[in-house]
């Protein structure tokens, strides 16, 4: 079995002239960098021969906590050629969380971005951490003890311009351990998922045969790679490929760097695609009767010619695509052929907003423990509502509750130094048990709900809170909603607004206001969100709906542990912050019963 390292390696001696890595430097109007495979694989080689040096050996283990960046790639595959571990860490977690990971996984040398990751990583520094190497120092100096990327890369170009080529890495088995990623910890302290060589070939390989790239392909690369959705597919199954990864300089940049670098392929987590859509809607709203005419006259041709083509949507779809959605794909660099959806659930209306306007999106679904892919809607048949079916390398069963289990060769080793959670995740039977409900739809997964998000109310109802919350951030006015009632008599909701978008409403419609809380505070505010639920959501049972509801007067955030890195909502966090307003919107109820 091979590891990652040989089938990375074939792709450098197929095109060793063709750039894998683009990269703009940190400074302002730089122009993009470029490096080689065969340039990649130098550096590769001469990191691992400085890690060597450093004391890495075998079963080391080694964290990167850092966002996304060439020594980011270099670092991980030059771990691997030392047939080290590689234990990502995302950049925005706090000193204590750091702590936690660095002595769960036995982390001997942490990588980091910069002098602020590294006085986190000082602070958390552990018993068993003897180095620190800061990628991108703002100074000359960074530190006693900490070393630079680039002295890293003499050191090693030295060594290996006297021992020769590194062949460590031919060592490398597929059942060697590769990385130990963190689970997100939506529920408490993260679990250190162990995945394999063989689990990460085997992921990127059958996943590729489902989306199959090219080394044609162009990726703009924005998602952290401390994910594995992100390293998987965008990473390693770009680097396999002989594929082009550009590293987007930032979220904030991420539209400049579309039109500039034109990707063909694109890795995303829904957000990016609610935002586009919400974008795309916004500017039609806004927009003469006729041209509103038009974009709709051209959403329903598009439609019937999708479901079922006709003389008449043969004849008015391409020029209706030429004149109304070419624009929407011209703004993501024209190019792109594919984008790839995981993370999290897609709304199926944004699902198929996108494919109409001739933005196909392979929409999967994983976890971390299964390396990260279980199934993809394949990229020649798009069935928007389901993740796709499995991976051809994997066998699924639904539980007696509706869990989905699934076995084979990209299911985790296991969680490091816990064999009590392992034994609660994998079954006797060697089937990973994911904690999401499902259903099988002609062979394809449609993914109804988490296990543990089913709201369960005091009346017996229960409720799947995704495609209500999906409806309602639908609405312009609505970012993001989160429900609640687990055990409660009926459901309530918090909402995050579209600031931008209410702001204009405020203007338009003489709403005067201090501040977001004065302004989420108004009656006219809450009369509008009154309206928007029940628009939104008049397909749904009466409760399902919410029946009272709070506008959160800032936006979710990484920053505060509401957010996971995959822009999840970690609800216990989020519920822990607003419970005296979650409290608020019950407390009628409650006040009532105990009067009877």
């Amino acid at each position: 079995m091979p590891s990652m390292l040989t089938l990375i390696h074939s792709s450098v001696i197929a095109r060793p002239n063709k750039a894998a890595l683009v990269w703009k430097e940190s400074s302002e109007g730089s122009a993009y960098q470029h490096m080689t495979y065969s340039e990649l694989w130098t550096s590769v080689q001469q990191f691992a021969y400085a890690l060597q040096a450093a004391g890495v050996r075998e079963g080391s283990k080694v964290a990167i906590l850092s966002t996304n960046c060439p020594a980011w790639t270099i670092s991980d595959l030059g771990i691997m050629a030392c047939g080290a571990v590689t234990v990502p860490i995302y950049p925005t977690v706090t000193p204590q969380q750091v702590h936690y990971i660095l002595q769960n996984a036995d982390v001997e040398v942490v990588l980091v971005e910069n002098e602020l990751q590294a006085h986190k990583v000082q602070e958390a520094a552990t018993e068993q951490l003897h180095t620190i190497v800061c990628f991108h120092p703002n100074e000359q100096s960074v530190g006693a003890g900490v070393l630079t990327f680039d002295e890293m890369l003499a050191r090693g170009a030295a060594l290996m311009a006297e021992q020769g080529p590194l062949r460590t890495w031919e060592n490398v088995q597929g059942d060697d351990l590769a990385t130990i990623v963190h689970t997100s910890g939506t529920t408490g302290n993260p679990k250190g998922v162990m995945l394999t060589h063989r689990n990460l070939v085997d992921n990127a390989q059958y996943t590729l045969q489902y989306v199959p790239i090219h080394a044609e392909d162009v990726t703009l690369s924005y998602l952290p790679l401390s994910h594995i959705f992100e390293r998987t597919c965008g990473q390693f199954g770009m680097l396999m490929s002989g594929a082009t990864i550009t590293f987007a300089e930032s979220l904030a940049k991420i539209q400049q760097n579309l039109l500039e670098v034109k990707p063909t392929v694109m890795t995303s987590v829904p957000r990016l695609f609610e935002k586009i859509y919400d974008g795309v809607m916004k500017n039609v709203s806004e927009s003469p009767k006729l041209r509103q005419s038009l974009f709709h006259f051209a959403l329903k041709i598009g439609r019937e010619h999708l479901a079922r083509p006709t003389a008449k949507t043969k004849l008015l779809h391409p020029l209706l695509d030429r004149l109304v959605f070419h624009k929407v794909r011209e703004r993501m660099g024209g190019n792109i052929r594919l984008l790839i959806s995981g993370g999290a659930a897609l709304s199926p209306t944004v699902g198929e907003f996108l494919k109409v306007i001739g933005l196909n999106v392979c929409e999967g679904y994983g976890m971390t423990e299964s390396s990260p892919v279980i199934a993809c809607n394949p990229a020649n048949d798009l069935r928007v509502g389901t993740v796709g079916p499995p991976l051809k390398n994997l066998e699924i069963k639904i539980a007696p509750d509706g869990e989905l289990c699934v076995r084979g060769s990209s299911v985790m080793a296991g969680y490091y130094k816990d064999e009590e959670a392992t034994r609660q995740t994998i079954d006797e039977e060697g089937f990973l048990k994911t904690g999401d409900i499902a259903e099988l739809v002609d062979g394809h997964i449609r993914i109804v709900e988490r296990k543990k998000n089913i709201l369960v109310l005091a009346t017996g109802k229960n409720i799947a809170p995704f495609p209500i919350e999906s409806s309602l951030a639908l609405s312009p006015y609505i970012s993001q909603a989160v429900l609640i009632g687990d055990k409660r008599k009926f459901v309530t909701a918090l909402l995050v607004p579209d600031f931008d978008t209410l702001k204009q409403w405020a203007a338009s419609h003489g709403v005067a206001y201090s501040s977001m809380e004065e302004l989420v505070a108004h009656p006219k505010v809450h009369h509008l969100y009154q309206g928007e639920i029940h628009h939104q959501l008049s397909g749904f049972a009466s409760f399902e709906q919410p029946k009272k509801f709070k506008i959160l007067a800032q936006d979710l955030s990484m920053d505060s542990g509401q957010l996971t890195a995959t822009l999840k909502v970690r609800t216990h966090i989020l519920f822990t912050h607003y419970k005296d307003e979650i409290e608020a919107m019950y407390a009628e109820e409650t006040k009532s019963a105990a009067a009877m």
